[in-house]
Order: structure tokens, then sequence, then C-alpha cells
């Protein structure tokens, strides 16, 4: 087992504060070694009758769900920005991308998913069936920087392949689970096919004990325990962890473009985006002339905390963030580094407000280029030549994500095969995060397994070969040595596989 820092009391509950004000804007139930156990099996007994529902009853009524929350835009938005700080396009961005992703496996999913014929030892007298059964009872233990979109990205396939599903939201942000999972049950899903178990790292760690395949997005540090309980345990699981995203930018790039490229990835999410942009590379003969086009845009962005579209950095949502920030900074300029913008607090608009921060003189000896960073930080570093810059982009522990600005499509797409990551993006950062039918994942301490595309369906189930032989309407059977059949097989390998193809392996 997994070890807990405490044990959980009785009747524990958790205050979760609004990030802009500090006020508590509720409390949540902790739940125990003991309910999650019994969570867990409530949700194995309702497994099989979900899993016996036609594939397409079970995406029909996931469909039901987005769109009973799309035509609650207003509400969803609330809750999401209550609990984390979000402007309104924060938060409806987490809801327009699990729209995205429902639409897709929806429709998707019963092709993907369907039965197949695969080529057999010996064809025509025999035939090979592959079957997808779902794990069972799948864990989901989710984080707070996207607390909508993270809890059901992964869920939704997993209910359309006929999993159930366990899900530990993160104790910052619980209410924007809760809401999404209560919308499920007025859109037709039994109440023990998704359950919520609330808490910290000791119901996470207990979660992982019950279930039959576990899938966590969250720090490195933390994965690593769950692989290992995992692994323990003999079950499968999916880690999306942490990053350290690249962001490159070749000399025949537009400047304005690649600029405002820089501040939508480094600032989004007020730079709490696993799939950001956490560090800047330039090459020498443009170098001058991006930091003089990225301070006259970043002198053009609106932070604060109120309502409206054109806010375009909201608060952060925890202080151990804005702590992180500092200390980078403080550690940065030590070692050489200049803040050329922000650097600061902003208590006039908030307790959590961090000003967009823009470095120059940096290196990776400090820490801003090395670990994540996870706040509104934008390190920016001159190269020489593009070899340098994809040494200096692969010199790092993560491999999740990266970005690359150029006006030659060819020589980017090149360029982005050197880089170790799960994905990189051509003059658009973040578009993979947001594109339902192309597996993202990372790399190294990035994580092990993709969601989204068919990769993040085929993760939820285990396929099952099922060989069925007709040529006991032929042939006599065998029973120590299949001799007539291996006959059979050479016969056919020398006389008639070279002239017809579907013989052929």
């Amino acid at each position: 087992m997994v070890a807990l820092e405490k044990p959980i009391r009785e009747n524990e509950q958790i205050g979760v504060k609004n990030p802009i004000t500090g006020a508590e804007i509720g409390r949540i139930d902790v739940a125990t070694r003991e309910d999650v156990q019994a969570a867990a099996e409530r949700a194995r007994a309702a497994q099989p009758a979900w899993a016996a529902r036609d594939i397409r009853e079970r995406a029909r009524i996931l469909m039901d769900w987005a769109n009973r929350i799309w035509n609650d835009q207003p509400h969803a938005m609330e809750v999401i920005r209550a609990e984390t700080g979000k402007p309104d396009g924060g938060a409806y961005e987490e809801l327009a991308a699990m729209d995205n992703v429902v639409q897709y496996y929806s429709r998707r999913a019963p092709t993907i998913l369907r039965p197949q014929t695969r080529r057999s030892a010996i064809p025509i007298f025999q035939k090979a069936r592959i079957h997808y059964k779902p794990h069972g009872v799948v864990g989901f233990i989710t984080p707070w920087n996207f607390p909508f979109l993270l809890a059901f990205i992964d869920m939704i396939p997993a209910l359309i392949a006929g999993n159930t599903a366990v899900i530990k939201p993160s104790e910052i942000t619980p209410f924007s689970a809760r809401y999404g999972v209560d919308m499920l049950y007025s859109a037709g899903v039994p109440r023990d096919v998704v359950q919520i178990v609330n808490g910290g790292g000791e119901t996470g760690a207990a979660l992982v004990d019950f279930v039959d395949y576990v899938a966590f997005t969250g720090s490195t540090a933390v994965g690593r325990k769950v692989a290992v309980r995992a692994s323990e345990r003999l079950i499968p699981y999916s880690l999306e962890l942490g990053g350290k995203d690249p962001f490159i930018v070749m000399k025949d790039a537009h400047l304005d473009k690649a600029a405002m490229g820089v501040l939508l990835g480094g600032l989004e999410n007020a730079g709490q985006a696993c799939v950001g942009t956490e560090r800047v590379y330039v090459e020498a003969p443009i170098y001058d002339e991006f930091l003089r086009r990225i301070l006259h845009h970043a002198e053009r962005l609106v932070i604060g905390g109120g309502d409206g579209w054109d806010i375009h950095m909201g608060s952060l949502t925890n202080e151990r963030e804005m702590l992180r920030c500092e200390a980078q900074i403080a550690d940065a300029v030590a070692k050489g580094a200049k803040v050329i913008f922000g650097g600061k607090r902003r208590p006039d608009l908030g307790v959590l407000f961090f000003e967009p921060t823009i470095l120059t003189n940096v290196n990776h000896s400090m820490l801003v280029m090395q670990e994540e960073t996870f706040g509104p930080l934008i390190p920016i570093m001159k190269v020489e030549n593009m070899d340098e810059a994809v040494r200096l982009a692969n010199d790092n522990e993560y491999g999740l994500s990266g970005s690359i600005y150029t006006n030659n499509l060819k020589a980017g797409e090149a360029l982005a095969m050197r880089i170790n990551s799960g994905d990189v993006n051509i003059n658009r950062p973040l578009w993979a995060w947001s594109t339902a039918a192309a597996p993202m994942g990372g790399q190294k301490k990035s994580g092990i397994g993709r969601r989204n595309g068919p990769e993040g369906l085929l993760r939820f189930v285990t396929p099952q070969t099922i060989t069925l032989d007709a040529t006991v309407a032929f042939l006599p059977q065998d029973v120590v040595h299949p001799t007539r059949l291996l006959r059979t097989y050479v016969s056919l390998r020398r006389k008639l596989m070279p002239f017809v193809p579907f013989l052929r392996p």
C-alpha cells in the first residue's frame, strides 16, 4: 500500500476557498479508506450491467450529458471560476475542449471498439477474432488546474468502453467534478457507475488499492508513487505528469505572431498548464527585435478577477505556485538573469495574483530553465542556430509538449521530429491539447500512456483473442501432434502464398 501521511479521521472535512477573495466557498467530507473500498465495490457490482448496454446507448447518454452542460454554460463556468480564479475565457475553454472530446468518442468509439477479424495461422480454415473488454473499475485521480476538463477527459472514453468509475478530484477544486458527476446522473448514468471520493493524498492512495485501472494526472513525484503501487498490484495504469515545455522561434518566424504565441502558451491558466510554454529559445538574428515585440504585447495584457472576455489572465489557484515563482525568479536573478517585465505579486487584484513575468539572460544553470514552474514566468534564451535550440529543448527530464514558430512548415515539422516530447505545435501553442482525434501524452518523466484519439480509448480495454477452427469438418483431429494441420500449412506456404495476397502474413 502507498504510505499514508496521516490517518483519515471519521467525519473529517476540508474547506475550499475562492483563490481571488480567500473566502471559503464550501466544505467537503474526506472519504476514509473504508469509504473508498465501499465505493469501488459498488462500482464493481454495477459494471456488468453498464457494460452489457450497447456501446451506442452509452455514447448517447454521454452525448446527452455534454449537451446538458453546454446548455448550462453560465452556471458551469461560474462553478469552475469560483474555485480556480480563472477568467471567463479560461472556464469556457474547459467546457469547449470537453465537448469536443465527447463529440469525438460518441461518434468514433463504436468503430474503434468493433470486434476485428485477424489473419490466422491457417487462413480459410481458421480465423481469429479480437474483442475489446473493459477493465472493470477505473480510478481517476485528477488535479486542480483544469478541474472540470481533467476530471472527465479520461472518464468519458472509459465509460463509453463499458467501465465504471471512481474519481478522486483535487481537494483544492472538488466542486467542478461534483457538478459534472451530478449532470451525469441527470443524463441517466446510474449512481454506482460513477462515484466521487473526496480527500487529499491519503484518499488517492487508498483508491489505487481497490480499482482495476488507475488514470492519474498530476506531479511526477506523486505519479511515481502511483506507478509503484499499481505495479505491485499488477494492475494497468496511465500517467499524465509534469512538463517543461520548450518554445522555439526560428529566424524566419512572423515575430508578432510568435510573441503573442509565447504569451498565449506561457500565460494559459496563469501559467498553470502542463502543456503550456515554460522556456523560450530564439535565434540570435531576431532575438532583440523579438524582445521588443513581446514587450509591446505584454504591456497590453489585462489581468484581473472580474467578469468579461477581455481579461487575459486570472489568479493563481494556490499559494504554492506563487512561492515557486518567487523562488525561481530569485534564483535566476542571483545567477545573472534580468526581469524585463512583471515579477511581483498583485495583492490589489486578489490574494493570489502574480504579474506575467518575462526574464532574459537565462541559462540552464537556473531553476527556471530546469524545473517545472506552473506559474506565469516566461524565460527567454538566445540561441545561435536550430541545432543549439533542439539540444537545449531536449536538455530536460520532461518531454510533454513543445511549440515552434516558423514560416516554413516543412522545416518546422522536420525540427519538431527532433524534439523529444509527446506533441509539438507549429505556429499555434496548445493545439494538440484540444485535438480530440490525436493522442497526447508524455515522454521521459512526463508520463506513460496517451489520452485522446483511438489510443486514449484503447487503454481502457483489454483485447481478448478468440480463434475459430473449421478444419474439424475436413481433417481428423490429431491428439498429440497436429501433423495434418502442419502439412496443410506447409502446402499453403509453398504453393499458394506467392499468388494469393490474403494468405500472406
